[in-house]
C-alpha cells in the first residue's frame, strides 16, 4: 500500500495592519498503516491589501494556504520524500543494536 499524502497549515503569521498572510508554516505528512513521516517548512508571502483577490485573514481558508505555498514549493519532490520515508518505515533496510545483549 502506498502512503496517503496529506497537506497541513498548522499556523501561519500576518500583517495585523491590514490583515494579509505573510508566512504560511505547512506540513506535509504521509501516512501507511501505523507508519508516518513528515516534512515541514514555511513559505514567505508579501500580500498586497490594493491587489485584486486580495483576501484578508479573516476570509482565508486552510485551502487558500495550500494552495499559496505550494506554488512557492516543488511539491513532487516533498511528495517523494515523504512516501520514501514511509517506505523505509515499512519496510526497513538498516536496523540498531547489540548482537552480544
Amino acid at each position: 500500500m502506498a502512503a496517503e499524502i496529506t497537506w497541513n497549515i498548522p499556523t501561519v503569521e500576518r500583517n495585523l495592519s491590514n490583515g494579509g498572510i505573510t508566512v504560511i508554516h505547512w506540513l506535509c505528512q504521509g501516512v501507511d498503516g501505523d507508519h508516518s513521516w513528515d516534512a515541514v517548512g514555511s513559505t514567505s508571502h508579501t500580500p498586497d491589501a490594493d491587489a485584486d483577490g486580495f483576501i484578508a485573514y479573516d476570509s482565508v481558508t486552510e485551502a487558500n494556504c495550500i494552495t499559496w505555498a505550494k506554488a512557492q514549493l516543488d511539491v513532487d519532490a516533498i511528495e517523494a520524500g515523504v512516501t520514501a520515508g514511509v517506505a523505509k518505515m515499512v519496510t526497513p533496510t538498516t536496523a540498531t543494536g547489540q548482537p552480544w545483549a
